[in-house]
């Protein structure tokens, strides 16, 4: 005996994630740490420059820092923006994230007092690109079903 699922259970869920303020919300949440760590490399340019140097040893430290500035601040606010321009956002976060964690938290490489932290990191950062890439996705089923 199978029961039909109680739709006055789902009917708020599915209003809710229908409702364009919560896509808005959701997107932000996932813009809001590269948004901030642009914003505070801004402020601290100094800082950023020896974060590079620290975290990836690239030099000239002062390009790449320059670099990942615009890439944060340019993907975040594309991201937040939303439409045809949330894939945008989410392939440059992305990429710079690929690129970060595998310079800056390859756990196999660090010296064992390091490796538990990174490799946490690393995998936090995996679970960022899965989100990033899930607002891509929605975002172009969303276009898709318009058409």
């Amino acid at each position: 005996m199978s029961q039909a699922p109680l739709p006055a259970a789902e009917n708020p869920i599915e209003r809710l994630l229908a409702q364009p303020w919560f896509a808005l919300l959701a997107r932000i949440a996932a813009a809001l740490p590269f948004l901030l760590s642009g914003l505070s490399k801004l402020a601290d340019f100094g800082g950023a420059i020896a974060e590079v140097r620290g975290l990836t040893g690239l030099e000239p430290a002062g390009l790449f820092a320059i670099l990942v500035i615009a890439t944060q601040l340019v993907g975040s606010a594309l991201l937040i923006a939303g439409g045809r321009f949330v894939w945008i956002g989410a392939g440059l976060l992305g990429g710079f994230t690929i690129v970060a964690t595998l310079y800056a938290h390859a756990f196999w490489m660090k010296p064992e007092a390091e490796r538990f932290l990174n490799r946490n990191i690393f995998f936090e950062h995996v679970s960022i690109l899965g989100g990033l890439a899930l607002a891509a996705a929605l975002s172009a089923r969303t276009k898709r079903n318009r058409s």
